[in-house]
């Protein structure tokens, strides 16, 4: 009787059917998080998609043949690369006295050094002009030397150092915050001077992270457009980089315009792809 029972007891425990209620509410959910992620992709995706559906690829690459597209592309990298050397090795050494030394009105600094991540381009290009330009607090004293910042391809390279550095300063901050300072001590008790432990140990042990920095700050300046236009022009050849030449296609030429814009989004996304790597990659090694 109690065999009976236990088999009757277990039949009826097999027979309990499952909450189809809580199955209906996980479907609902996967369902709503499915179609949530669909729509923010699309609504990301589909408009750079529609630049390369615009231009059939063989106008693409004529109009790569184009000067204006060539000279755009030129100085848009030159200045970018000149931009990303200063970055890096002003901004290396400052980022790391800062993380390491205490002084007053440090949370001034950091604030400043944020600022430019908030501050519309388009202000900062004005700042930058009124500081600089040839009736500026400074730049009119350069100007009875006859040296002219404003409008020139300097200026190009000080705004896109203005707006961009801050990618790079916040990245190295983070880096040298968080490194272990036990290996820096270390290296000190064996004899290594401060110069020493930093270009042997705190460095090497930051650059993926640091690369990483650098590559957002590159991809930054490389898309400058209000500070540019506001404090250096849009001249030819001189102070016409890719964004600008973009606008100016835009009004003219919409081939040219769609070219460069193109090339952008083609070398943005390369750029993001390198920043994703890098950083699987660091957090692999972590």
């Amino acid at each position: 009787m109690i065999a009976a029972c236990w088999f009757t007891g277990k039949d009826i425990l097999m027979q309990i059917p499952v909450p189809r209620k809580k199955n209906l509410r996980r479907s609902l959910t996967y369902a709503g998080a499915a179609l949530l992620i669909l729509v923010v992709t699309l609504y990301l995706a589909l408009p750079v998609a529609a630049l390369f559906f615009r231009i059939p690829p063989e106008t693409f690459f004529a109009a790569l043949g184009n000067p204006e597209v060539q000279s755009a592309l030129y100085l848009s990298l030159i200045t970018t690369t000149i931009t990303l050397t200063v970055v890096v090795i002003v901004g290396t050494p400052f980022a790391y006295f800062h993380t390491r030394l205490d002084y007053p009105g440090k949370m001034i600094v950091e604030t400043l050094i944020d600022l430019p991540l908030v501050l519309p381009p388009a202000v900062a290009g004005v700042a930058l002009l009124v500081l600089w330009g040839r009736v500026g607090f400074l730049g009119r004293y350069f100007n009875l030397f006859g040296i002219s910042i404003a409008f020139t391809t300097t200026a190009v390279i000080m705004a896109q150092i203005f707006v961009a550095s801050p990618f790079y300063l916040r990245q190295a901050k983070s880096l040298f915050e968080q490194f272990d300072l036990s290996y820096e001590y270390t290296a000190r008790t064996l004899g290594a001077s401060p110069a020493r432990t930093f270009l042997t140990v705190t460095l090497p042990m930051t650059a993926g992270g640091l690369v990483s920095g650098a590559v957002m700050t590159f991809g930054r300046a490389l898309g400058e457009f209000g500070a540019t236009i506001m404090f250096a022009g849009n001249l030819p050849g001189v102070t016409q980089t890719m964004p600008l030449a973009v606008y100016v296609g835009m009004e003219g030429n919409l081939t040219i315009g769609l070219t460069i814009s193109i090339l952008l989004v083609i070398i943005s996304f390369v750029i993001m792809i390198a920043v994703r790597y890098l950083a699987h990659r660091e957090a692999s090694h972590a």
